[in-house]
């Protein structure tokens, strides 16, 4: 098998969609779906926390949230190009160029 064509295989296998990620913020942002899904594990398990002990101060929580779940809207992009960018660095190769 070509190594181009291999190393794309490789990459495309992992690959994270925008798309996917804007979903999971839509719909289960809150939970910090979105974040683990693209691989920010830590500040995803930090928004699925703020979730549960938004409770206790019930305001200040939901509020810290909200923004930051606007913020998330914004960082999206550029984070799944960044994690798409990982997975091709790791993959030690560059992508074919493809024909037009």
């Amino acid at each position: 098998m070509d190594q181009n064509l291999r190393t794309q295989l490789q990459y495309d296998a992992p690959k994270k969609s925008v798309a996917a990620a804007y979903i999971l913020w839509l719909f289960l942002g809150s939970f910090g779906a979105h974040r683990f899904y693209l691989g920010h594990v830590g500040s995803g398990a930090i928004q699925l926390t703020l979730l549960l002990l938004g409770w206790i101060p019930f305001f200040l929580g939901w509020i810290v949230l909200g923004v930051w779940w606007l913020v998330d809207a914004f960082l999206i992009p550029g984070q799944t190009e960044q994690r798409n960018l990982e997975t091709l660095e790791r993959l030690g190769g560059d992508l074919p160029a493809i024909p037009a």
